[in-house]
């Protein structure tokens, strides 16, 4: 098989691999990831809590080795010295034999093996003859004690012996007795010289180290328990600290969200520490200019309310006046001269464009100052819909189609105020459509009903988009009205359906035209609904651009967008 082809099938497990990890592994660490990345304190105390967990980790680590090398050192050089003075007596009643009494030899052994017990720390005791020597028949080439010795004794201590280049040799074992348990030990070697031509036998003295590893288990035991009583009584540490330390900052989050949720009157307490008192008193300060901005704010804007209420209602006599003088007057026309007929329709037109803007500003005031009512009945929105197009019919020159899909189930709405939206949004596609067709549709699902009007129109830029819903704007000012207009139709429209606690869209193009599409819920229960018609027109194939009535935009491609009532009232 070729490396490239390896190679591939390589990545291609360790993509598979590594996916299924991520995969296996998102249930337990997606919600730590996410604590992770949004709580400063949890970083804190789970680096913390590493960090003082590889020290204590290190730190049990050397103390264990410590012990461990110093433990068995000691045993070892015990081990030695014992085998060093067994070794020194055994060869002293050697020496004191009389090499003439060959018939002795056997007691001589037996008195070897019994001065090795009698002086050795250890009762593992194996002595044997050096196989590189003439045979010798009058001594047994091996005596020794019932143990497991003669198996421990390795080759390579044998011949360590048998080289005899030092007084003696150990070697770390295991010892392991018929039916028992395994044991650690060591086993240490030297040489006895037998007179009368015996020859040289290997003394081996066997010392369990039980003892030494019951020790350092419970050195063991005693740094794990302390290790974990440390880590938690460090952990409790860390994170009563931490409370401590992130409760200023806690306190300054929660009063900025409850200055940021209207509670004008939040302040922030000082914490008796001199870098947080300055952060304190300087957002104490802030949040004093601040409520005092928003105060003169509130009271200009009462008073802008009661200038504009008051002006419109003092207006209201004058132009009534006005109306009744202009209607006269009208009532003569046929005795007045051409130029005089027309100063009198001039006249009677701005009259009523007059009364129109006054009752607009009244509107607007209402809904700034937070006294809107809704009178709120069942309706038929198909045959409200048609009866304001039919209205609106003989002044245009335009083909006004009302396509209803749906919403023939009356709904609970304030009537006069819906009208007034659709009258608004046809009135606007008759100004801008450039006389081509006007499509108005209806439709209607489970939990809402919708409205859009849609023209081919000159269309708008992002700029002008992002204007509609002001008020007394116009995109273009020079342009020809054809039904005159305030300038705040379409502002009182967003008013009228957030109020209902639904929302209007608009989607526009440059050459494409425009689409405004009203979606109101069903009912006042309704929090969430998709609306039934799209915002994008179907005949458009381009990136489509979404407005809501709180202004901004949001590019996607087209998909019917879920709302709640909620976000229809911002």
């Amino acid at each position: 098989m070729s490396e490239p082809k390896t190679r591939g099938r390589f990545q291609r497990a360790w993509r598979k691999m590594r996916l299924r990890w991520i995969k296996l592994s998102q249930p337990v660490l997606g919600p730590f990831r996410a604590r992770w990345s949004s709580s400063l304190m949890v970083r804190t105390m789970t680096i913390t809590g590493l960090v003082t967990g590889a020290m204590v980790a290190v730190a049990g680590m050397f103390l264990l080795t410590s012990v461990s090398n110093d433990l068995y050192s000691s045993r070892r050089d015990q081990a030695l010295q014992d085998s060093a003075r067994v070794t020194v007596q055994a060869q002293r009643i050697i020496d004191s034999y009389d090499p003439a009494d060959r018939g002795g030899l056997q007691s001589l052994q037996t008195s070897v093996l019994r001065t090795v017990q009698d002086t050795s720390a250890s009762q593992m005791i194996y002595i044997r003859r050096q196989q590189n020597q003439a045979p010798f028949l009058e001594l047994s080439p091996v005596f020794s004690t019932p143990s497991a010795l003669g198996q421990a004794v390795s080759e390579e201590l044998s011949n360590a012996v048998l080289a005899a280049e030092a007084p003696q040799y150990w070697q770390a074992v295991t010892f392991q007795e018929e039916g028992a348990k395994v044991s650690p030990g060591i086993v240490v070697g030297s040489s006895l010289k037998f007179p009368a031509g015996a020859g040289v036998f290997d003394l081996f003295i066997g010392y369990d180290l039980t003892d030494t590893s019951d020790t350092l288990s419970f050195v063991q035991r005693t740094l794990l328990i302390t290790a974990a009583g440390m880590m938690l009584f460090i952990g409790l540490l860390v994170w009563v600290i931490s409370r401590i330390v992130f409760r200023p900052i806690r306190v300054a989050a929660d009063t900025s969200r409850r200055l940021a949720a209207g509670e004008t009157n939040a302040r922030m307490p000082k914490q008796h520490d001199e870098h947080f008192d300055v952060l304190s008193e300087g957002f104490n300060d802030m949040a004093d200019t601040l409520q005092a901005r928003i105060q003169e704010l509130d009271d200009l804007s009462e008073m802008q309310q009661r200038f504009v209420s008051d002006v419109s209602h003092e207006l209201r006599t004058p132009l009534t006046t006005i109306r009744l003088a202009s209607e006269v007057l009208g009532g003569q026309q046929e005795s007045m001269q051409p130029g005089q007929q027309r100063a009198v329709e001039v006249l009677s037109t701005q009259v009523e464009r007059f009364e129109a803007l006054l009752t607009d500003l009244l509107e607007i005031s209402r809904y700034d100052a937070g006294r809107v009512t809704l009178e709120t009945e069942p309706t038929n929105l198909v045959h409200l819909v048609d009866d304001a197009v039919s209205a609106l019919r003989p002044l245009s020159r335009s083909l006004i189609e009302v396509r209803a899909l749906g919403g023939y189930t009356p709904v609970d709405v304030d009537a006069r105020r819906i009208r007034r939206i659709i009258s608004n949004l046809v009135g606007n596609a008759i100004e801008h459509g450039e006389e081509r067709p006007i499509v108005v549709s209806i439709d209607s699902n489970a939990a809402a009903i919708a409205v859009s009007v849609r023209d081919w129109g000159i269309g708008m830029d992002d700029a002008e988009v992002e204007n509609v819903f002001h008020r007394f704007w116009r995109a273009d000012p020079s342009r020809k009205r054809t039904l005159g207009g305030t300038g705040l139709g379409l502002a009182i429209a967003r008013e009228d359906a957030a109020v209902h606690g639904g929302f209007l869209e608009v989607w526009s193009e440059k050459g494409e035209g425009t689409n405004f599409r009203l979606t109101l819920p069903r009912g006042e229960d309704v929090t969430s609904f998709i609306s039934p018609l799209p915002l994008v027109p179907e005949d458009v194939t381009a990136a489509s651009r979404l407005r809501d009535t709180t202004g901004g935009w949001l590019r996607r491609p087209f998909k019917r967008s879920i709302r709640t009532a909620k976000e229809g009232k911002a």
